[in-house]
């Protein structure tokens, strides 16, 4: 349409025509209607012959007996010639045997238009395009501590297990399922952790498992949970973290991490409630006294006593298998929060009618009645992190999301 190398202004004039015409007519009123109008210095054949006057573009369309459109010329003259150029083109009053109405809307200024775009794209560059260069003094210090404690990873034992520097000396070992959860536990100072690294258990970590107190902190996914029960089967531990369902122990946050140890329960509890073919699992060990001290090799090893299976009467719920019994044999619902406190109760056959409007604070419920593929779907969608019940019926897509605590009776 015209040259950006050369041009200066473009006009735009609007143009109507009282009957059907079409770009060959408008583009020969324009040279006839102007032809020595303005002198030879001005005459539009001249200047556009000279490069001086770009390619005249015409857009019409034309409806119901009449045409209406735009006409963009583009000149590279002064300020004051391209205004008398302009106001020329007014004077056609006919196209082709149409009487027409020829109006200049605007003289646009090119260079003024570049600028603008150069001065956007300016700004684009410099919010979008620099490196940003500030220095927070904070993050360099958590940069170099990171680093370290990154380095001082070891391994312990033949099979090269990857290790906290403290594994060997701590009287308590966390045991992780990979090299990046050890890494981020160092990340945030826990030095104690020890990588299985599969469901194959290495024999140092089961010889370590016999004389340190142990915490199992695995992925929160199926993955994990074939690992616990494998390390359940060929090591005494003693205690189980817990990771929010689908989330891995290397991405979690130092707050996550910490609340998710501070909340571990003990072995025995895990055995009864958080496996449904508990039955599968080896017979419990007799509970060991607190600190007993084991012989052998001079090594020490504390004990906890194992978690009370009987509550005294009239005593608050300890945990979710004290709730279902108060809710056992009752028809009732019990929505749960994080520290087990009852959020709502509610008779059991209308859970499906609020379990989407319950309250925010509630992570689970524990209720006296089957639960069926539809109401478990609702309890996921919810954002509930287990349920617990007496049955779990034509259960056939079971989320990883959610945890089901099958009660015994």
């Amino acid at each position: 349409m015209y040259s950006p190398d050369t041009t200066k202004y473009l006009i735009h004039i609007s143009l109507t025509a009282e009957g059907v015409v079409e770009k060959p007519d408008v583009v020969g009123a324009i040279f006839g209607q102007t032809e020595g109008l303005l002198g030879e210095d001005l005459d539009l054949r001249d200047l556009q012959r000279t490069g001086r006057v770009g390619r005249i573009d015409v857009q019409i369309t034309s409806k119901k007996g009449e045409t209406k459109g735009e006409i963009l010329m583009a000149t590279s003259l002064d300020r004051a010639e391209t205004a008398i150029l302009a106001a020329s083109l007014e004077t056609i009053d006919r196209v082709g045997p149409c009487v027409a109405h020829v109006v200049v809307e605007s003289v646009e200024d090119i260079r003024v238009s570049k600028r603008k775009k150069i001065v956007d794209r300016a700004k684009e560059i410099l919010i979008e395009r620099f490196d940003d260069g500030t220095i927070d003094s904070d993050e360099l210090l958590d940069d170099v501590r990171e680093s370290l404690r990154i380095e001082k990873i070891g391994s312990i034992g033949e099979e090269k297990s990857p290790a906290g520097p403290n594994v060997l000396d701590s009287d308590a070992i966390i045991i992780v399922e990979g090299r990046a959860d050890v890494i981020n536990l160092l990340r945030y100072g826990i030095k104690n952790a020890v990588a299985v690294e599969g469901t194959n258990i290495p024999r140092t970590i089961v010889e370590l498992c016999e004389k340190k107190t142990v915490t199992a902190f695995f992925d929160g996914d199926r993955g994990g949970e074939l690992i616990l029960r494998e390390l359940m089967q060929v090591a005494d531990i003693d205690f189980v973290a817990f990771s929010p369902r689908g989330k891995s122990v290397e991405d979690m946050t130092r707050k996550e991490v910490i609340k998710t140890l501070r909340n571990k329960v003990p072995v025995e509890y895990v055995r009864d409630q958080y496996f449904e073919d508990a039955a599968e699992m080896p017979e419990l060990r007799a509970p060991r006294g607190p600190l007993e001290r084991e012989e052998g090799a001079g090594e020490r090893k504390a004990r906890l006593p194992p978690a009370p299976r009987r509550r005294e009467p009239g005593s608050p719920p300890q945990n979710v298998r004290d709730h279902f019994e108060d809710v056992k044999s009752r028809s009732l619902a019990r929505f749960l929060a994080d520290d087990l406190t009852i959020i709502r109760e509610l008779p059991a056959d209308e859970v499906e009618k609020v379990v989407e409007t319950i309250e925010p604070a509630a992570t689970g419920v524990v209720l006296d009645r089957p639960v069926d593929q539809k109401l478990l779907d609702r309890m996921v969608q919810r954002g509930l992190s287990y349920v617990a019940a007496k049955e779990f019926r034509g259960i056939i897509k079971r989320p990883l999301s959610i945890r089901l605590l099958k009660m015994g009776p």
